[in-house]
């Protein structure tokens, strides 16, 4: 989680204080537009909705043309049965209320009566189908937002994770504006509706009457009105507090979490934890009353707005009624099509607000896909048929945002059926070297060769088909033990040469370790699922050994393969990775004692490679290797038994 710098306190400044003893927590990806949508006016957003419209009717087009078409077309459908069904009651209404017998006014209104009935029940059934539609809408685009989403960060380069900015771009694009596409599309329907909705009723009342419009308006307006301020207040309260509301779940997390038990309560953090957490809380308990005071006032004041808008629509009523302007039966309709509307604006007026915010979150989405799409190498290519050689020639590679070169000008030659080992303390460069040889990544410059083709002129997936790699830093995948390791070669045809499952176990000694879990190798390994099974570090290691192994790759990368290993399993790994005809590995590995039997070794510091050789030659030299080798020996060598004490 990253963090704001704030200025060191002096150990005085430590105790007695009430400052918390937390750091300030930026914002998060879901939260990156919140500043720009609280400035911003509903009015503002409204001169917007057009082009937000046109956005979100183009993306549930592309996804179902049907179900789009269905969706607006029978909710418009059902606005015009409401204007039926108010033109419809005002004859029902105005028979009712004319002169003569009441029998023979029920028998007048029977028609009307019948229409009126009609079009509520058809307006009923148009709603429901045309939500049917809606609600089809929302996993069509989920499903093709989401799929195209991941299609996409699978595909990119390497190097595209290592940009700070991307990553950022992508966990919000990931976290937040990926589920915006349905949201858009629904909150544009709902939209539509009220505003059909509440054009419909305005429609009626301009045929019944059409000097009742400004009465339809003056009713609804200021409790849309009252709606929007509550909202917006209730928005920028949480905006305010959001930091606060962060820090609560962080300290929420650390009291009740699994994996923070057992330090929680070997440091005995148990009283340091509740009391941040009180001390939040407390101040949240505050604001959230506070709020609660203030939306109440602006409801109290909203709802007497309304209620002299509302006496002002009945006086101005009872006024046309008593001069004859509007018959009983029209004023009766107006009040039944200012509920309607009043209903409708309401909606409108949330879905504006709605659909303006996740918007700018789904364009976070959009630009996202534009800069991955030039950061995905296009398939096509040579094939790439393996190698017997290759070689890396003058090669560099910087990192975003770094000053200088993670490998600087290096240029070294391995053939096939050998073992190679990179060598050198943190931070010299031996991962980066090797995931350039692997093709994970493309170098700043200079050019790596498989039989003298620059490795940029094959094809990305059929370059990487004859790669394989043990890295330090696994994922610990929730499959069961045998996905885990097929999951090296999942498509791998029956006939396909390369050791089967539990060969590649057995050579990563996992076999024995596998069957002693509860259901071999079907143990599930996540303890989040049902029958999960834990396993150690060494334990992990074993299988992403075994992973990389059954995998038969011509190149083979293995990146500190036995740094959680026991002595017994160090030992079954690094007997198979010998020499192997038919493959070439590259040994990353602070154990010098591991690599002593290498064809050749190429010592790395500070991303240039300083020196090369067997291990022979290298400890006959005065230079990095022998320093560090002798380190290493010192500590296994015997020393002198220390003097008693006296």
């Amino acid at each position: 989680m990253e963090t704001t710098p704030r200025p060191r306190r002096s150990a005085d400044q430590e105790e007695g204080t009430d400052e918390s003893a937390l750091p300030e927590l930026a914002d998060p990806d879901w939260l990156h537009h919140a500043r720009q949508i609280a400035q911003t006016s509903f009015w503002s957003v409204a001169r917007r909705l057009p082009r937000l419209v046109r956005e979100a009717i183009g993306v549930a087009w592309a996804t179902n043309r049907r179900d789009t078409v269905a969706s607006l077309g029978l909710n418009i459908a059902a606005g015009v049965m409401t204007t039926f069904g108010l033109l419809a009651t005002t004859s029902v209404l105005t028979e009712l209320f004319a002169a003569g017998p009441t029998p023979d006014r029920v028998r007048a209104a029977l028609p009307a009566l019948v229409l009126a009935a009609a079009a509520v029940t058809a307006r009923g059934g148009l709603k429901i189908a045309a939500g049917w539609a809606q609600a089809r809408l929302t996993p069509q685009v989920n499903y093709r937002v989401q799929l195209r989403m991941f299609e996409v960060t699978t595909g990119v380069e390497l190097a595209a994770f290592d940009d700070a900015g991307f990553a950022e771009e992508m966990d919000r694009a990931r976290d937040r504006g990926m589920q915006e596409a349905a949201s858009i599309v629904d909150h544009t329907v709902t939209l539509v509706t009220g505003l059909v909705g509440v054009l419909a009723t305005a429609a009626a009342v301009a045929v019944i009457q059409p000097i009742l419009l400004p009465c339809l308006l003056l009713a609804a307006v200021p409790e849309a009105v009252t709606a929007v301020r509550v909202a917006r207040r209730q928005y920028l309260n949480l905006l305010a507090r959001i930091t606060q509301r962060r820090r609560m779940w962080l300290l929420a997390h650390l009291m009740a979490n699994r994996h923070t038990a057992a330090e929680v309560r070997a440091y005995q953090m148990r009283e340091f934890l509740l009391g941040e957490y009180r001390r939040v809380m407390t101040a949240e308990t505050r604001a959230d009353l506070a709020l609660v005071r203030a939306q109440t006032i602006t409801r109290l004041f909203g709802t007497s707005i309304a209620g002299v808008a509302g006496f002002a629509v009945y006086a101005v009523l009872g006024g046309l009624l008593l001069t004859g302007w509007v018959a009983l039966a029209a004023a009766a309709t107006a009040l039944l099509a200012l509920q309607t509307a009043h209903t409708s604006l309401g909606a409108a007026v949330f879905a504006t607000n709605s659909l303006y915010e996740d918007a700018l979150y789904y364009q976070d989405y959009r630009d996202f896909l534009d800069r991955a799409q030039a950061r995905t190498r296009p398939p096509g290519g040579r094939p790439a048929d393996g190698f017997d050689t290759i070689e890396v020639d003058r090669v560099s590679l910087r990192y975003p945002d770094t000053e200088h070169p993670a490998v600087r000008e290096v240029s070294l030659t391995a053939r096939r059926g050998q073992v190679i080992a990179l060598v050198g303390e943190n931070g010299s460069g031996k991962t980066t070297l090797a995931k350039l040889i692997a093709g994970l990544y493309r170098p700043t410059s200079g050019v790596i060769r498989w039989d003298g083709t620059d490795l940029t002129e094959f094809d990305p997936d059929s370059l990487g088909s004859h790669v394989a790699v043990m890295t330090q830093d696994w994922w610990k995948f929730p499959f069961t033990a045998r996905q885990n390791i097929l999951v090296g070669r999942h498509d791998r045809p029956e006939r396909h040469p390369g050791p089967s499952m539990e060969d590649a176990a057995r050579a990563a000694a996992a076999h024995d370790m596998v069957l002693g879990l509860p259901y071999g190798y079907d143990t599930l390994l996540d303890r989040e699922f049902k029958n999960g099974h834990e396993l150690s570090g060494g334990q992990w290691q074993r299988l992403v050994a075994a992973r990389g192994i059954y995998r038969a790759a011509r190149l083979l990368v293995c990146d500190e393969p036995s740094a959680a290993l026991d002595a017994r399993a160090e030992h079954a790994v690094f007997q198979h990775l010998r020499r192997h005809p038919d493959r070439l590995t590259v040994l990353i590995t602070h154990r010098l004692a591991n690599v002593r039997h290498a064809d050749q070794i190429f010592v790395m510091r500070d991303g240039r490679l300083v020196q090369q050789g067997d291990h022979d030659q290298l400890i006959a030299q005065d230079g990095l290797y022998r320093e560090l080798f002798e380190l290493q020996a010192a500590g296994y060598l015997a020393e002198p038994s220390p003097a008693p004490l006296r």
